[in-house]
């Protein structure tokens, strides 16, 4: 690899990993493996040591992730617009080297070997429990303070929401206890409670958690305490970190909390050298998949803390301790029958039916295909025994077909030629890989997908999820995005499950939704390849329905981003006369499809700017966003040549800093940009007054 393209790999997996950690620790609702993710970083590394000349203090490979001060994404229930109190860490928290190989642990058993020459010691190992970390702090006897990871320097304050955990000591018993000391751990959710969660989070129509890792720690972010303490949780306590003396090993140091009345895993064993480690590694590999609870590893931690003190620090690990990690759980089951889902775009996607297995703390019975191509480079069949992998516990996919079982009459399947839902002949571009069906609105499922997107938060924000659409849809009330604004309450409460607050909340959220701007209704309609930011450079353009109607494809085409694709996009949608109807409808209903003066721009001050933002402001970033636009300026999500500025709030993400600073572009705090705008000090954007929900307001469904 020449020095050009390993700087622009290393920009690339530094991006990637980046973008994943923030899924992962802030989002919770991770979209990769754990394989794959701890892959990229392998590969980062392995590029910065050969080309130590792009090394940076920024880089993924020098610090820890960060759980702290983000907005929530869809699984992690922390309350937009709260702020935990944040306090440092005595002492930091890093993270831990990982693997997945036995033979770098036993590279590090040598490494160790090596450095303490002469001294005799023993290992730790211990389960790696798959959740959320924690720092308790106790001060004479009492739980003080309850940390979170944070950013490893400082942590959120979740001592309320901890002391509703039910097997965390607020009192510690025995004797012995250091007058003030901190004890780390990790949250986990056992899968009992898991599944009871999100069998409840399924009924009240809520967004189920990927996996017990991410409820964890979406629960230990709520701001009802007494919620928290619904959620089971529960606790394991694994290191007492100390410049003292008070304990010659750190298995004793464990004994001492389990002493005092805290959680400490039964579970480890002290060995002595290799062959122990790697015959408890080979026991937990089968016999965790009994246990209650997430597990994914094992860690291994020199016992002595004189030789960890010996051993040391990098600048984000220990190098006495390392983390084993289990290879993705992988089942081997056979292939029962295909079938084929239609999603709201038209996409039609290939589906396995298994013969049900136990995987990860769930049953699977179901794993998609991706596609048609996909599913003949795997050549797969009905018969077919398949191996179905969940790294990381995300979404089941089949990795491989075991040939050495295939029944001698297995079938090969046949892709659809017409759309499963509606009988329309399927069509496929040539640079696309999916079949889709061509009836949008036609085909019940495609329709049912625009009704839901149609009422999303980013769209109207109404109260209602997939299943309050499926029943309306179900029942024939609802056909079309102008039925919702039909429909009384009198029906509504004639439906199963709907009682009186139910229908209120819902027709108030309906009512609420005809102040929502002009350019989020007209992105609410779902065009195709009309996205949020086109949506509304598209309307700033033109500024009312009308003329959107009435524009040509190069009339279209002369909007800012706007090209030939998405110009046909939208000039095809609006000559369908059930689309002009519907906006009739729509218009009659009382929705904003112009934009008013004084909604539509504030003042021109920002003109031919173009503005990327990162980090967090005194306003939500939708809201920060709207400001932008409300002046006359451009939103984009990435940084290049063509930025004006990098609008930085607090904790800015390092890479857009970097990229500015190479590029030259100017780098401005909020402060500076509210003097850039009339009337800057103002908090709240015109959109707000005008009935915006912003994504700081909690969705309900």
């Amino acid at each position: 690899m020449t020095r050009e393209e390993a700087k622009i790999r290393i920009s690339e997996l530094r991006d990637a990993i980046l973008e994943n950690s923030r899924r992962y620790y802030v989002d919770n609702n991770p979209v990769i493996s754990d394989y794959d993710y701890d892959h990229m970083m392998y590969e980062l590394e392995e590029l910065e040591r050969s080309f130590p000349e792009f090394v940076t203090p920024d880089s993924p490979t020098q610090k820890v992730g960060s759980d702290i001060d983000s907005p929530a994404g869809e699984n992690a229930e922390k309350a937009t617009g709260h702020d935990f109190a944040k306090y440092p860490h005595r002492y930091p928290m890093l993270s831990l080297g990982n693997t997945y190989s036995i033979e770098e642990i036993e590279a590090f058993s040598q490494r160790a070997d090596k450095t303490l020459q002469g001294t005799s010691f023993t290992y730790s190992c211990e389960l790696k429990f798959d959740g959320t970390a924690i720092c308790l702090n106790y001060r004479n006897g009492h739980l003080f303070r309850a940390l979170t990871r944070g950013d490893g320097t400082v942590g959120d304050d979740v001592t309320e929401n901890v002391k509703h955990i039910a097997n965390i000591p607020q009192d510690l018993t025995g004797t012995g206890w250091p007058d003030d000391f901190e004890i780390r751990g990790e949250i986990v959710m056992p899968y009992e409670s898991f599944d009871a969660l999100n069998r409840q989070r399924e009924l009240e129509e809520e967004t189920p958690f990927a996996n017990p890792r991410n409820a964890a720690s979406g629960s230990l972010k709520l701001i009802d305490p007494e919620e928290v303490g619904r959620r089971g949780l529960w606790c394991t306590l694994y290191h007492i970190p100390s410049d003292t003396d008070m304990f010659e090993t750190h298995d004793q140091a464990l004994n001492a909390a389990a002493s005092w009345g805290l959680p400490v895993s039964d579970k480890r064993r002290i060995c002595s050298g290799i062959d122990g480690i790697e015959e408890y590694i080979r026991y937990w590999d089968t016999e965790r998949k009994m246990l209650p609870y997430a597990t994914d590893g094992i860690v291994i931690k020199i016992n002595e803390f004189a030789s960890q003190r010996a051993l040391g620090y990098t600048a984000k690990s220990p190098r006495w301790a390392v983390a084993f990690k289990f290879q993705a759980e992988k089942a081997l089951t056979p292939v029962l029958s295909f079938d084929y889902q239609v999603g709201r775009t038209g996409a039609v996607t290939p589906v396995a039916n298994l013969e049900p297995v136990q995987l990860s703390g769930t049953v699977v019975k179901r794993a998609t295909l991706n596609n048609e191509d996909w599913m003949r480079q795997l050549d797969i069949r009905i018969g077919d025994w398949v191996y179905v992998e969940k790294g990381g516990e995300i979404i089941p996919k089949i990795t491989a077909v075991e040939l050495s079982r295939r029944p001698e009459h297995a079938v090969s399947p046949v892709f659809p030629a017409v759309c499963p839902d509606c009988g329309a002949e399927l069509v496929r571009q040539d640079a696309e890989a999916k079949w889709f069906c061509p009836n949008v609105d036609g085909c019940p499922t495609q329709i049912q997908g625009k009704l839901v997107h149609f009422m999303g938060r980013k769209a109207m924000n109404v109260i209602a999820g997939p299943a309050t659409v499926e029943q309306l849809f179900r029942l024939g009330l609802v056909r079309t995005p102008a039925d919702f604004y039909d429909l009384g309450k009198g029906q509504l409460m004639m439906l199963e499950g709907w009682k009186d607050r139910a229908a209120k909340r819902f027709l108030d959220s309906l009512a609420e939704s005809r102040n929502v701007p002009f350019e989020r209704v007209f992105f609410a309609l779902g065009i195709r390849y009309v996205g949020e930011t086109t949506a509304k450079e598209i309307c700033r353009h033109f500024g009312d329905i009308d003329s959107i109607i009435a524009a040509t494809e190069e009339q279209l085409s002369e909007v800012p981003d706007v090209g030939d694709v998405i110009a046909r996009s939208v000039y095809a949608y609006f000559r369908d006369e059930r689309h002009i109807a519907q906006i009739a409808r729509l218009r009659a209903s009382g929705l904003r499809l112009s934009m008013n003066e004084e909604v539509a721009q504030l003042s021109d001050s920002l003109a031919g700017k173009t503005i990327v933002i990162s980090g967090n402001f005194s306003i939500s970033r939708e809201a920060m966003k709207e400001l932008i636009t409300l002046h006359g300026g451009k939103n984009s999500g990435s940084i290049s040549a063509r930025t004006s500025y990098l609008l930085a709030g607090s904790k800015p993400g390092p890479e857009k800093l970097r990229k500015a600073e190479q590029l030259g572009v100017e780098v401005i705090d909020e402060a500076a940009f509210r003097a850039m705008i009339p009337g800057g000090s103002a908090v709240s954007p015109a959109g707000a007054a005008a009935g915006t929900l912003f994504d700081d307001e909690p969705t309900l469904f």
